[in-house]
């Protein structure tokens, strides 16, 4: 399995039989360089979205058109992009599970909210705020979406028992360090932990040190923008 930030929040999951691409957002992402958009996006087999927020959301569509692949997310927020009659799309909810090739999607709770801004048009509301396990390769991903903690994530570990958690972490708008450690400690039994959702702006949380810090015996590990991360 590989595991390749695409800075921020996204991600590139390259999983059993899968090219996963999670809320890939490249256009206008100041951590990610330009150039590389077709390294990041060669292969993709499907897009999942967490929610509809432009810094999630805003590139799914071109990408989706171009690699002629479905995008996999929340019902409202997949009507709204499955207008456009060129993008297919796989909308389910909060407790389902999909399968894609040979991995399977769980869609679950996460603390945030959803919205695209369509400027002239205004904010329209796309749905519920998410996040994802996904499982496959003897593995179980828990991909926190944007949220704070919350006390789902207690069954959450219990029944999915994921062993790796990409989690939001980057404060403001999100938990921030010391909370998705605290978060981790309680919830989960994580053997790696990858934080997002950090670095992009300066006011999100520029170092990992504090969920470092906070999760001792816990393999942290401090992305880099399209390096792979092998497990």
């Amino acid at each position: 399995m590989k595991i390749i930030w695409l800075g921020h929040s996204g991600f590139r999951i390259e999983i059993e039989d899968q090219v996963l691409l999670v809320d890939p957002w490249l256009e206008g992402n100041p951590t990610f360089p330009k150039g590389r958009e077709a390294e990041a996006t060669a292969g993709a087999t499907h897009i999942l979205l967490t929610h509809g927020h432009g810094d999630h959301a805003s590139n799914a569509a071109a990408i989706a058109k171009q690699a002629k692949i479905p995008i996999a997310c929340i019902h409202e927020l997949s009507e709204i992009l499955g207008a456009d009659d060129s993008v297919e799309v796989i909308g389910f909810g909060k407790g389902g599970t999909i399968s894609l090739g040979k991995t399977k999607v769980s869609m679950v709770k996460a603390s945030h909210s959803s919205s695209i801004d369509f400027r002239s048009g205004g904010i329209v509301y796309a749905g519920g705020e998410a996040g994802f396990m996904i499982a496959g390769e003897g593995h179980m991903i828990y991909v926190s979406g944007d949220t704070d903690i919350m006390a789902d994530m207690g069954w959450m570990g219990e029944y999915y028992r994921p062993d790796i958690g990409i989690l939001c972490a980057g404060g403001h708008y999100t938990m921030d360090m010391k909370a998705a450690a605290w978060a981790a400690k309680k919830y989960f039994d994580f053997k790696t932990v990858i934080p997002c959702h950090y670095k992009t702006f300066p006011i999100l949380a520029q170092s990992a040190d504090a969920l470092v810090e906070g999760l001792p015996g816990i393999d942290v590990i401090e992305p880099e923008v399209l390096k792979a991360i092998e497990i």
